[in-house]
């Protein structure tokens, strides 16, 4: 009895030490403060090479600087990139060189705090051409509108762009929801739009939900839910986060979509029309407090489970495929930015993965990461080189080319 007595006062006084080991971290709204120790190093001046896993050897390149955390780009059939900035501006770039003025005619948009901070806002967020734009120049926006002094909500814009200026333009969808949101024109014709938002579980709203609408923003009649009472015709997916990133894959015309998870849980999904992919009730990652989501709910019994997931979280941003010819051994590859990693600001980078045929993770590679960059989207331009875009106030659009 006395040996018990004894192994349990020496057991709870090395709990006692380990408690105390612990150190305590400041919340903030519920998430842990994060660490500024990695933050603010700056772009070198200068191009730099890197050697990647495949063997191809890289070259990155300051391809534009002077833009204020831009959000996501697209390509006129001239040539010309425009690029979104979370400040409400729509900018071109002509060979690297940055139009000081923007493209006027825009909606009025609402943004605030820096990004990647409790309760950031994002003024303008994703850009699309029309499949048919040549012929009938509509340019598709996503923006976080005003609606008073204190709601302020995502709302999908369409106007005609000619020579720098925005006119016709009329908001298609306003919804209810905050946050962030991403389009992406499919081989179908249809827009796809995720939302934020939520009640992600309810097919009664659209927040949490990635939508497919018509040119026009209406809801097209052989939508998984379309005539069906209690829930809205413009639904595709529902359970979702908040989605980061939107890209039709090549081969197959199938939506992929990628999603941050709460500490942990990041997500690549293949969208199937009517399907649930489980957020909130299952996840992948913790509650920013240390705990398993929802009582670490293992798996995704019940719900669609993701293609591929991050533990400790990359805060997933952006993604496309590579299709073109400058990257031989990259042809198929996904390519997705990162924000940060395991919660610390100044640890964004670019992460490539490849696949097989029946869409399965074989490896993956992290990149940029010495950069220390936001990495908020990643793009494949009209000329086969990968574009990255650097969610900094002082951001800017580096092209990756293969290195001579």
């Amino acid at each position: 009895m006395k040996l018990r007595i004894a192994l349990s006062a020496a057991a709870v006084s090395a709990l006692a030490a380990l408690s105390l080991a612990q150190q305590r971290v400041p919340f903030n709204n519920g998430i842990p403060v994060a660490p500024k120790g990695l933050v603010g190093k700056p772009l070198p001046t200068k191009a730099m090479e890197y050697d990647t896993g495949e063997g191809q050897k890289i070259r990155v390149n300051i391809y534009t600087r002077g833009l204020e955390m831009p959000f996501s780009a697209t390509w006129l059939p001239d040539g010309t990139m425009l690029v979104t900035e979370r400040t409400g501006k729509l900018r071109m770039i002509r060979n690297g060189v940055l139009d000081p003025k923007p493209v006027s005619g825009g909606p009025a948009s609402y943004w605030a705090v820096e990004s990647g901070l409790p309760g950031a806002v994002h003024g303008y967020m994703d850009v699309a051409l029309h499949p048919q734009f040549a012929q009938n120049h509509w340019l598709y926006l996503t923006y976080t509108k005003p609606l008073d002094g204190t709601k302020r909500v995502i709302t999908l814009a369409r106007g005609k762009y000619e020579n720098g200026t925005l006119t016709e333009v009329k908001d298609l969808l306003v919804s209810q929801s905050s946050g962030a949101s991403r389009i992406v024109f499919g081989r179908d014709g249809k827009l796809y739009m995720s939302l934020t938002g939520e009640n992600p579980q309810d097919a009664n709203t659209l927040g949490g939900k990635v939508l497919r609408l018509n040119d026009d923003g209406t809801a097209p009649s052989d939508n998984p839910f379309a005539g069906q009472a209690g829930k809205r015709a413009e639904v595709y997916t529902m359970g979702h986060r908040g989605t980061l990133g939107l890209a039709m894959h090549p081969g197959t015309g199938e939506i992929w979509q990628n999603e941050n998870g709460p500490n942990g849980g990041d997500e690549i999904n293949i969208l199937k029309p009517g399907r649930n992919y489980g957020w909130p009730v299952v996840s992948l990652g913790r509650d920013y407090p240390g705990p398993w989501h929802n009582g670490g709910r293992p798996g995704h019994q019940d719900f669609e489970p993701p293609v591929a997931y991050w533990m400790p979280a990359i805060a997933v941003s952006g993604m496309t495929f590579y299709t073109g010819d400058k990257f031989p051994k990259w042809k198929g590859d996904v390519f997705v930015g990162s924000l940060r990693t395991g919660e610390i600001p100044g640890t964004g980078h670019l992460e490539r993965i490849l696949f097989n045929e029946e869409m399965q993770e074989l490896r993956r590679e992290a990149m940029l990461t010495d950069l220390r960059q936001r990495i908020r989207d990643v793009r494949q331009g009209p000329d086969g080189y990968l574009y990255v875009l650097t969610d900094e106030k002082d951001g800017a659009v580096l092209r990756i080319e293969p290195a001579q």
